[in-house]
């Protein structure tokens, strides 16, 4: 359960010991002498009868005071719902599983140790966060350590550029507790990593079942640039036809398919088939659902509870036409069908980037969709122009 606990300033809300009572002459101000009058003569039953006309004045200093003090309270309880309204969670005091409870997440792993996050991935981030902005955004990342993440946003830039998004949580990746109470904790206390060819793959795909399972939400690649909502719950992304992928999925919490995905996970394990866990496995459950035939146009496929969606919707540009993306079109592709684009990026090994300026549309789309990022860029690629200070000397 989360709360929100108001600090007043010292004194600001303190009581005070004594009135500012002033005498004028040999009168006292009204306010002091109806304060008073309260505090120390709640009941004088056997005051003396007023006159009609004292009876008649007291009345009225009451009810100006009644509405006085009505009037105070009712500002002071506009003022905190407005100010707790835009108020920001405090993301360091929250655990994993306290923002993972308030369902529908949306979800992105960094299963390499490294601690500075690629443009790609803070645009993955970032693109999330402004289409899903009454969601949370989480990226755990297998480098962290709780000591580490107390130092994110002194330490690395693109720490502080994502956690200054209010929907964004940056947690460590522990993988024994993710596998607690799934098929997969036996498995992985069985695995020698250093043994394993593709780890940071298979790791990577285990941690997403595992985390879709418990808690639901939507599962995303580190190289995926949202556009617009995805308005299914239960749904794979299709890569082609007959062919399911596993950069992209969404279930709610418990669902009987996910299950069943981390069974066959440890089932049929083969650590050394590169998507032997990922899109294979995927795939090959899909068709024990249902008999998978070949996409018309831009329509999606049902199976049983399950949405396959149009590879229009995350793969309009192919993986063998990946790098397409990092090239200048004469008229850039509207991707009115998609949700998300796929950038590819496993296949990009010669690590091409986004360079300011090159009007590429890999970086219209950093422009559109992650501006922050985007700016960010452009403001390194400055800092890296200028000439060292022995060179202006």
């Amino acid at each position: 359960m989360l709360q929100t606990v108001w600090v007043s300033s010292p004194g600001s809300w303190a009581l005070q010991d004594k009135a500012p009572c002033h005498r004028q002459g040999k009168k006292r101000s009204w306010k002091c002498r109806f304060v008073r009058t309260i505090i120390q003569h709640p009941c004088r039953r056997h005051a003396p009868k007023r006159s009609r006309k004292a009876r008649m004045l007291r009345k009225i200093q009451i009810c100006l005071c009644f509405c006085f003090v009505s009037g105070i309270l009712y500002e002071i309880s506009l003022l905190s719902g407005c100010v707790s309204s835009y108020l920001p969670v405090a993301q360091q005091y929250l655990t994993p599983e306290q923002v993972l409870n308030l369902g529908k997440s949306i979800i992105f792993l960094e299963t390499t140790e490294r601690l500075e996050p690629p443009p790609l991935v803070s645009c993955s981030v970032e693109s999330a966060a402004r289409i899903y902005q009454d969601r949370p955004i989480i990226l755990f990342m297998r480098g962290l350590t709780n000591e580490t993440a107390l130092d994110l946003n002194t330490s690395y830039a693109a720490f502080s550029l994502l956690s200054s998004m209010k929907n964004v949580f940056i947690f460590p990746l522990q993988m024994e507790t993710v596998f607690q109470e799934t098929p997969l904790l036996q498995w992985y206390n069985q695995v020698v990593p250093e043994q394993e060819k593709n780890w940071v793959h298979v790791s990577s795909d285990a941690s997403r079942l595992a985390l879709i399972w418990k808690y639901g939400g939507i599962y995303m690649d580190t190289d995926v640039i949202s556009i617009r909502p995805i308005p299914q719950q239960s749904f794979l992304a299709a890569q082609k036809s007959r062919f399911s992928s596993n950069g992209i999925f969404g279930f709610p919490a418990r669902h009987k398919f996910v299950w069943d995905c981390m069974e066959n996970f440890v089932l049929k394990y083969n650590g050394n088939i590169w998507g032997n866990q990922g899109p294979f496995l995927m795939t090959r459950m899909l068709k024990t659902l249902c008999n998978l035939t070949d996409f018309q146009g831009t329509e999606d496929h049902r199976c049983q509870n399950i949405s396959f969606l149009n590879p229009q919707r995350f793969y309009p540009i192919p993986y063998p036409a990946w790098s397409r993306y990092y090239q200048v079109w004469d008229k850039s592709p509207s991707f009115n069908h998609s949700y998300a684009l796929h950038l590819w990026n496993f296949m990009n090994r010669n690590r091409k980037v986004v360079v300011a300026g090159s009007n590429t549309l890999a970086e219209k789309l950093y422009k559109t969709y992650c501006p922050t990022t985007y700016e960010d860029l452009i403001q390194n690629a400055k800092h890296r122009d200028l000439p060292d200070s022995e060179e202006v000397e």
